[in-house]
């Protein structure tokens, strides 16, 4: 079984990943592999973002001024 990592422990990964191309002189076959890996996270990300939308429920209000709850994907 994988163990997922957290959404904050990619997030942050992909800040390193980003101060490391922007404040390094580094080779390109290491840019290149850190270019790599930040895509991989990012494509993680949005996996993870887009399962945790569908969770979401948001609060609205209906005609009659009652709060209701609303299921993300049926807004």
């Amino acid at each position: 079984m994988t163990k997922k990592i957290s959404l904050e422990k990619n997030i942050k990964r992909m800040e390193e990943i980003v101060d490391l191309l922007e404040n390094n002189d580094l080779d390109l076959e290491k840019a290149l592999k850190l270019f790599e890996e930040g895509i991989k996270i990012s494509k993680t990300c949005q996996q993870r973002l887009t399962e945790l939308e569908k969770r979401v429920r948001l609060l609205a209000v209906d005609s009659k001024g009652r709060m209701i709850e609303t299921n993300m994907a049926e807004v």
